[in-house]
């Protein structure tokens, strides 16, 4: 599924929000970027929390956001968990921001299941709950999701590995997230369905956390075990980069196809410079954008958004197979982010 919607490439560098055991909200005033704890008289307060304000994919969604708000003539209030998976923290922003007068919240969930209680209570007092990127369990849990499909992310980066891998015997590798995220999960079997295997053909699969450093640790291990590995799996560029470094350190890195999922400006980069054959880019800014306009509707005439939003995802690679539709890199690194 070949997008072509063309998003800035400039980045504003977020200021970081320091999370202690509740999280910090800052807001975004008009221009100025500066912390406000209050609104205009009538301007609509937007909420946005993401699992990390470190991450540049949510560093992205967090510019898609203040530049929509801008626009729409809202005002921003975000926070940001300490780390990938504080559910406590984003149980707390939540509270705090609709003690504040937020009239819709923009959440891309840590844990899945553990926050819908939480959203539960902010809805029942008339708050707008969207997810973004990262759907609840169930999904209906929050009133709308605006989010890459991920399932379809995974089986575009099979389709190309399949295509890629024509008349060679695959030995897969999968470099994963972590246990039960959603995310993951859909990304992993998402690439299994596009190459056409299951589980079962996987000879060493290992969680990584989305982690450079961890994706190089969890390629070192799957090596020992299984040295013959010629096919890479990865959850997001990182991990890739972290699944090259060790497959170079062996002299293995021009003899393994590496696929991955994001869509980054590190990881497109790489895929220019060869260490990652293609990638499926995602679009946090567009996530970011289409969530503010949402609940600025909602707060003038009443209007919710539902359902799912596909918010487009690109194949990205300088080496195009037959059959798989894709992008080269000079676009990926026009629509790129971090």
């Amino acid at each position: 599924m070949s997008r072509t919607t063309r998003l800035s490439s400039s980045l504003l560098r977020a200021a970081a929000v320091t999370g202690v055991a509740a999280l910090t909200l800052t807001a975004c005033g008009s221009g100025s970027g500066s912390s406000s704890s209050s609104s205009g008289s009538g301007t609509v307060k937007v909420g946005l929390i993401t699992k990390t304000d470190t991450n540049p994919f949510f560093v992205k969604m967090k510019e898609g956001a203040e530049k929509a708000a801008k626009e729409n003539g809202a005002q921003l209030v975000s926070a940001a968990g300490k780390f990938d998976g504080d559910n406590a923290g984003q149980v707390t922003a939540i509270e705090n921001m609709v003690a504040s007068g937020v009239k819709g919240i923009l959440i891309t969930p840590s844990d899945s299941k553990a926050i819908v209680p939480a959203i539960e209570k902010a809805k029942a007092k008339g708050v707008l709950v969207i997810a973004l990127d990262t759907p609840t369990e169930p999904e209906s849990a929050v009133d709308a999701l605006f989010a890459t499909n991920n399932v379809t992310a995974g089986e575009l980066i099979g389709e190309y590995a399949k295509a890629a891998m024509a008349g060679k015997t695959a030995k897969i590798a999968t470099l994963d997230l972590a246990p039960g995220v959603s995310v993951g999960v859909q990304r992993h079997s998402g690439f299994l369905k596009g190459f056409g295997a299951t589980d079962k053909d996987v000879l060493c699969a290992q969680d990584t956390g989305g982690d450079q450093a961890k994706g190089q640790t969890a390629m070192e291990n799957c090596l020992q075990k299984n040295p013959d590995i010629n096919l890479v799996y990865t959850i997001n560029e990182p991990a890739a980069l972290g699944a090259y470094t060790a497959l170079k350190a062996k002299g293995r890195e021009n003899d393994v196809l590496i696929v991955s999922v994001d869509g980054g400006c590190t990881g497109t980069q790489a895929v220019k410079d060869g260490k990652i054959a293609a990638t499926s880019q995602q679009y946090p800014l567009k996530m970011a954008a289409e969530g503010v306009k949402a609940v600025v509707t909602y707060a003038k005439d009443g209007k919710k958004a539902s359902g799912y939003t596909d918010t487009g995802v690109t194949l990205i690679t300088d080496k195009p197979q037959d059959g798989v539709t894709s992008k080269d890199t000079a676009f990926g690194l026009e629509n790129c982010w971090g």
